[in-house]
Parts: C-alpha cells; sequence; structure tokens
C-alpha cells in the first residue's frame, strides 16, 4: 500500500479504535433491548480493534474493513431510531444520546479520512 500521510494514519486508528471503545461502553445496556444486541456492540469493539491493528500493521484491509465497521455502526443507529432493529422497535426520541452522537461524529469522520487518505487500489496496485 502506497504511504498514507501520517495525519491520516493516526487518524484512522483513533478514529476506529473511538467507534469500538463507544460500542463496548453501550453494549451492557444494549443488552436490555435484545441480546443480539448487544453481542453486536461488543463485536463492533473487537472488530474495531482488529481494523486498527491492520491500519497500524499498514495493511489495506484494515482501512476497508474499518470503512465496513463505519458504514454498518451508522445505518444501525439510523435504523435504529428511524425503522426499528429485529425484536426492538424504533426509538425516535434516542436521536440526541451522547454516545450516540459521538460515534455517529466518529464514523463520519473515519469515512472522510479513508475518502481523502488512502490512496486508491488503482494507484496503489493492491
Amino acid at each position: 500500500m502506497a504511504q498514507v500521510s501520517k495525519m491520516f494514519f493516526w487518524s484512522g486508528i483513533i478514529l476506529i479504535l473511538i467507534i469500538g471503545i463507544i460500542h463496548v461502553i453501550d453494549a451492557p445496556d444494549s443488552f436490555h433491548d435484545a441480546a443480539y444486541k448487544g453481542w453486536l456492540f461488543y463485536g463492533n469493539g473487537a472488530a474495531a480493534l482488529v481494523s486498527a491493528v491492520g491500519i497500524f500493521r499498514r495493511h489495506a484491509w484494515g482501512w476497508y474493513w474499518g470503512l465496513m465497521i463505519a458504514v454498518g455502526a451508522f445505518m444501525g443507529y439510523v435504523a435504529s431510531r428511524t425503522v426499528g432493529l429485529p425484536f426492538i422497535p424504533a426509538e425516535p426520541e434516542a436521536w440526541l444520546e451522547p454516545l450516540g452522537i459521538t460515534s455517529l461524529i466518529a464514523e463520519v469522520l473515519f469515512v472522510a479520512v479513508f475518502l481523502a487518505g488512502v490512496p486508491s487500489r488503482k494507484k496503489t496496485g493492491l
């Protein structure tokens, strides 16, 4: 993989770790909604750690894995507040939860860092 600038490199690692940490912090409360939601939150934390390690070791898959984590978490947040999740009704009143907003910001920023800082596969020969 072509060299990603240090700013994008460290931003990506920090942002994906923030996303994972927020989900791990919120996981115990998520079990009250449905057990699968709590496990998904713990899974998000573990997957974010794997992504951060991949990015740190300069593997392209770490960035792409992080992109899937960030986009998936963003979509889950929106779905949980609009149409609901399986066995969990929509929670439109939960849009402004501080941890949720912080996670959304980190997810959007990770995608922006990915788009701005990760060279395309075509250019790098990945």
